[in-house]
């Protein structure tokens, strides 16, 4: 079982979610974080961290960010991972 990152994460990019990940599975892309699934371990440390409650168990996923699962595993193949707090995105729905 993984958790996934989805469209509120999109456009504010909090990582709040990736300082209390114990096993490093967040991957930065330009416009929001991605989850490895195979590297989660469901723990949900950063469900309770996100600002914008974007992270959900895949179980529990919001029909409409269905795709949101298939998104995050092929996004984290192709980004960097990211283990340390940044400033969220100028946009970000928060600020």
């Amino acid at each position: 079982m993984t958790h996934v990152v989805a469209e509120p994460c999109s456009g504010c990019k909090y990582t709040d979610c990736v300082v209390v990940c114990p096993v490093e599975c967040f991957y930065e892309g330009e416009q929001m974080l991605y989850i490895q699934p195979e590297e989660c371990i469901d723990c949900e440390a950063c469900v309770p961290e996100c600002p914008v409650e974007a992270i959900f168990h895949e179980d529990n996923l919001p029909e409409e960010w269905a795709s949101y699962k298939d998104l995050n595993a092929e996004m984290a193949e192709k980004c960097e991972v990211i283990t340390e707090q940044k400033t969220p995105l100028a946009d970000s729905k928060d600020s």
